[in-house]
């Protein structure tokens, strides 16, 4: 697995890989609109495949393949490195993404990165602050 720099966003796991497969197969057609295509028990199937339950899959598939790209940017914005946390703990990462690919702050989020204020204020509204926080402790999970 190729290592991303850390300008570039990174998808990796089951729902970014399918994600982005959706994206090329269909790509006059929105996610949703493909999983709309999908039987009960195609997404069913789909989303096993990814240890994801189906809702989630739905959801994820709405949201778009950077659903969870300022996951990313906060990571990196906070030293961690995302790639070691993809292959440290696959399944908390994956947890991360869907949580921030479902989350409501995006707009602040994405603001305080901007203005790199995100490491005092993340912690006011990102749901992933406690593991953030957790990984920030672990000299193996930070950006060289």
């Amino acid at each position: 697995m190729a290592r991303p720099d850390a300008a570039t966003p990174y998808e990796p796991g089951f729902a970014g890989r399918f994600l982005r497969w959706c994206a090329k197969a269909y790509s006059a057609a929105s996610e949703a609109e493909v999983i709309a295509t999908m039987d009960e028990r195609m997404i069913s199937e789909i989303a096993r495949d990814c240890s994801i339950s189906p809702q989630d899959l739905v959801r994820l598939a709405r949201a778009g393949p950077e659903a969870a790209d300022e996951m990313l940017a906060m990571m990196r914005h906070l030293g961690i490195d995302p790639v070691e946390v993809l292959l440290q703990h696959p399944a908390l990462f994956r947890d991360m993404q869907l949580r921030c690919a479902k989350c409501s702050a995006k707009s602040r989020c994405r603001r305080d990165l901007s203005n790199s204020n995100a490491g005092k204020q993340f912690g006011h509204y990102c749901g992933n602050s406690d593991e953030l926080n957790a990984m920030r402790t672990q000299p193996n999970l930070m950006l060289d």
